[in-house]
């Protein structure tokens, strides 16, 4: 068989799938069947090779080669995690795996590559729009971290590029944002999108609303943060809960959506997004009310004479978790191209 091993390895988790790719996906476009898939919590292990064998225990796969998405940007076949202390070099893993051929991408450049090969059920649609079959795509991921990339399309090609754009300045558009710019810009000094736009900005966004006093908070939930470990998930199971008021909790969800509109808008303008924006990561398909209803979209659009082509704009969540596992896979196949045919693009 000929079988690849993928993965989506990130700050908080790491999933391994392995894959069958089929014979030519350039003259079969049908999506690579996931054999096998496990999820890691990454911060368990000192590096990628344990996870790897613990993936593998007891069974003997003849695996012809192996793709991971990282988070974090790869030069020359070797990246440092974002948000780990792993380090990994695609000329240490091929002798370590005994593989002739392993190649490490950008987590972002994964899930870009995916988005032609996802079904309808995979994604949820915030804005209708008008979409250009030939436009560039733009992928925004509030995760751990921010991640961006994009996708250009070049006759039945896709011309994926990663970026860095979650480390760009932050820049405020609200009153409020403004006060939380110098609030975060004194005690680190530069302040990024990925600072207030993720799942750690979420914890940022929290701590100033509740230390400035702008929002109240509960007794109930500040115990319960006291005895969480990662007081993210809390924050956003609470801002969504309409069963128990929590002030502190909504307004922080109202502020980092009202932030990743307006990032969101951002790409979608400096690439010329005009065939969709994607929302990937861990966090939008966990607030799927909020984003539709809050102030999202009206950061999105709201771009001063370019509202009225950004409200043409598609914008779709992905809902897919196995997305970056799909698109490692595919881009391993390639071999530093993804192949794709027009009438796979949504």
């Amino acid at each position: 068989m000929n079988l690849l091993l993928a993965g989506d390895v990130g700050g908080t988790k790491t999933q391994l799938g392995l894959f069958f790719l089929g014979t030519d996906l350039k003259s079969v476009p049908t999506r690579p069947a996931l054999l096998k898939e496990r999820t890691f919590a990454s911060a368990d292990y000192a590096g990628l090779l344990p996870l790897i064998a613990e993936f593998f225990q007891g069974q003997d796969m003849d695996v012809q080669g192996a793709c991971f998405a990282v988070a974090g940007p790869v030069r020359e076949g070797r990246a440092a995690i974002t948000h780990l202390p792993w380090v990994v070099d695609e000329g240490q893993l091929a002798s370590a795996l005994s593989l002739d051929r392993v190649v490490l991408i950008n987590d972002l450049t994964a899930i870009a590559g995916a988005i032609p090969w996802l079904a309808p059920e995979d994604l949820f649609t915030l804005n209708v729009g008008t979409p250009d079959l030939g436009g560039a795509m733009a992928v925004i991921a509030p995760g751990t971290g921010l991640g961006e990339a994009f996708v250009i399309r070049d006759g039945d090609t896709c011309r994926i590029a990663a970026s860095q754009g979650g480390h760009a300045d932050f820049a405020p558009n609200t009153p409020l944002e403004i006060d939380l710019l110098q609030y975060l810009r004194a005690q680190t000094g530069h302040v990024s999108y990925e600072d207030v736009c993720s799942g750690m900005g979420i914890r940022s966004l929290y701590r100033f609303l509740k230390e400035t006093g702008q929002s109240a908070v509960p007794d109930w939930f500040a115990q319960q943060l006291a005895a969480g470990a990662d007081p993210t998930p809390l924050i956003i199971e609470a801002a969504v809960n309409t069963d128990r008021s929590c002030p502190v909790a909504r307004d922080t969800l109202e502020l980092f959506l009202s932030i990743l509109g307006a990032e969101a808008g951002n790409l979608a303008l400096k690439v010329l997004a005009t065939g969709g924006v994607f929302l990937g990561g861990g966090i939008p398909p966990r607030i799927l009310p909020a984003l539709r209803k809050g102030p999202f979209l009206p950061s999105f659009f709201a771009k001063g004479p370019m509202a009225a082509l950004m409200s043409g704009i598609p914008v779709h969540v992905i809902l897919n978790p196995q997305a970056a596992l799909f698109g490692a896979a595919i881009y391993g196949y390639e071999r530093g191209e993804i192949f794709i045919l027009a009438k796979h693009i949504h």
